[in-house]
């Protein structure tokens, strides 16, 4: 099958891309990286707290995609999960290392806060959506979604702060990442 056309076949949606880019698709990978990397990209930084790193870890995960997207399994859960799984492994694993490291005297790298009005509105919008949904959630729950994704946590050092055993943990954020995406979903076709 052309590259092309396998691009077509594949859709619009995360999953279809990934398929094209398990089947060698470069156009898929490179329309993945278009529709995800903003989100990916602010996962990244919100773990590592410095733009350079966060595009770093970017890159190294989309290389990651590009080598493993036939592991993906949308039984398993959504594209965009996946992709988070990956941006945030990485970026732990980033900021674990430049932890360690002893830096010299850089300067930093200055970087236009200024976003576009269309990037604010939507970010606004998905950002909203997402406390809505956060708020649905039991408080036990959304405390250690919030400790993980935001915080950066592995689970291990969720559970160790939490004083909650591993497998109570990774089980109450699977359970609080579905019913996340039930809602975020269902707030979509309601909009």
């Amino acid at each position: 099958m052309r590259q092309d056309a396998a691009l077509v076949d594949a859709g619009e949606d995360a999953a279809g891309l990934l398929r094209a880019v398990a089947g060698g698709d470069r156009r898929a990978l490179r329309r993945l990286y278009e529709i995800e990397a903003g989100r990916l990209h602010a996962v990244a930084l919100r773990i590592v707290r410095d733009a350079s790193l966060a595009a770093d870890v970017l890159h190294d995960a989309f290389l990651s995609v590009w080598r493993n997207a036939a592991q993906f399994d949308p039984a398993r859960g959504a594209a965009s999960a996946w992709l988070t799984g990956i941006v945030r492994n990485r970026a732990l694993d980033i900021a674990r290392r430049a932890s360690r490291e002893v830096t010299g005297t850089e300067l930093p790298e200055t970087v236009d806060e200024t976003p576009d009005a269309l990037s604010d509105a939507v970010r606004t919008q998905e950002e909203a959506a997402l406390h809505r949904c956060l708020g649905t959630l039991e408080e036990d729950r959304r405390g250690l979604i919030v400790m993980a994704f935001v915080g950066g946590l592995t689970h291990a050092e969720v559970a160790q702060r939490s004083g909650i055993p591993l497998g109570t943990v990774k089980s109450h954020i699977r359970r609080g990442l579905l019913a996340l995406r039930s809602c975020l979903e269902a707030l979509e076709r309601g909009a």
